[in-house]
């Protein structure tokens, strides 16, 4: 966890889940934080500060770029 950097934070998982599939895609190093006790138990999500993504240092800038980049108004694949 050392060299991962606090990317984005989402209350539900259908916010990022396009998002996590192009990570994984590309093979680059992330983790979400609490995404499986939200997903068991969504209600929690504010309490326990949302779902936390992740990404090695390496990547953030890619990361950042690709939400937005999701994000934009002429793109049908949007992150809530």
């Amino acid at each position: 966890m050392k060299n991962f950097i606090l990317v984005a934070t989402y209350t539900y998982p259908h916010e990022y889940l396009v998002l996590k599939f192009l990570l994984n895609e590309e093979e680059i190093p992330f983790f979400l934080e609490n995404e499986t006790m939200i997903t068991i138990s969504p209600f929690y999500s504010n309490a326990l500060g949302g779902i936390k993504l992740y990404v090695h240092k390496d990547y953030v800038t890619y990361v950042k770029e690709l939400i937005q980049k999701l994000d934009t108004p002429n793109n049908d694949l949007k992150i809530v």
